[in-house]
């Protein structure tokens, strides 16, 4: 069984400031930095330190060229990494000092997939294997489809949510994965036990990965219902904690690892990488997982 992420790869801007930046305001940032990342690109790097090898397809621009090296240093197999004419997707990132931020994302690269592309990557891959997606790419709609077909299981993190999703068959997905927002966004529903019980009833034969937050996590499936609360700790920069836990609730669903146990594992990871700066340098190896303690 293979995994593989076909996910964007961004450049990260990102921005130290006092607060998120409101509307008509011009304020000072304390400090800027431009790091390797995208919601893809950080999944696959959890994952791979998370200890499950991972193939990762995307498109990179003339100036990403970096991300060659920096895969193959987190250890991410980038035999299907394209690079293609014209800008890499890009974010500019505000990180407040609570450790909040606010996102503008710029998909460039990300949104020059075409079909044959698609099925030049998809071709390597099998009945049984794993295909986690998120919804910074185009082409969506069609990757779903042909990796159903193929019977591959398919995991989806709907975020960034927008009506391009609506073109989807959501059917066809295995696994959700999504935060509150999303949720609310998916199903009109306000509390989480309310999100959780319309995305049971509209995708009944799905699991359900909810995540609150600060208010931890729920997962759903079937007659199982399973609440894991957060670990208090002081955020520095809450970017990448839901590509962390991503990515290592994917390791423990791979790894077959009790539910409660994979809960814990990946609320451990999320926990450690929002006590650092960045991106996908903030995500831990798991060594420091099993060491954390709280």
């Amino acid at each position: 069984m293979k995994i593989l992420n076909f996910g964007s790869l961004n450049l990260d801007y990102t921005y130290g400031v006092s607060h998120i930046v409101r509307e008509g305001e011009t304020i000072l940032a304390k400090d800027v930095n431009m790091n390797l990342g995208g919601k893809g690109f950080n999944q696959s790097v959890a994952l791979s330190r998370a200890g499950v090898p991972v193939y990762h397809a995307g498109l990179v621009g003339e100036e990403g060229l970096d991300f060659y090296d920096a895969c193959e240093n987190f250890g991410i197999k980038t035999d299907y990494i394209k690079t293609v004419t014209g800008r890499c997707g890009h974010t500019i990132i505000q990180v407040d000092d609570e450790g909040q931020n606010s996102i503008v994302l710029f998909g460039g690269a990300n949104q020059k997939n075409s079909k044959e592309y698609v099925d030049e990557v998809l071709k390597n891959f099998e009945a049984g294997d794993v295909l986690l997606l998120q919804n910074e790419i185009n082409e969506l709609p069609y990757i779903i489809d042909q990796a159903f077909a193929k019977g591959m299981t398919i995991i989806l993190n709907p975020s960034p949510f927008d009506e391009r999703l609506e073109e989807c068959d959501l059917g066809k997905v295995s696994i959700f994965i999504l935060n509150e927002t999303e949720g609310q966004q998916m199903t009109g529903m306000t509390t989480p036990t309310t999100i959780v019980a319309a995305l049971d009833a509209s995708f009944a034969n799905a699991k359900i990965m909810l995540t609150l937050g600060k208010g931890g996590s729920i997962y759903h499936h079937g007659d199982e219902e399973l609440y894991q609360a957060a670990f208090d700790v002081e955020a520095v920069d809450t970017t990448a904690a839901g590509d962390t836990f991503t990515g290592f609730f994917v390791a423990g669903l791979l790894k077959k690892m009790p539910m409660r146990d994979t809960l814990i594992m990946a609320t451990k990871a999320a926990a450690l990488a929002v006590q650092k700066k960045g991106a996908a340098q903030s995500i831990p190896f798991m060594s420091e997982v099993e060491l954390f303690n709280i």
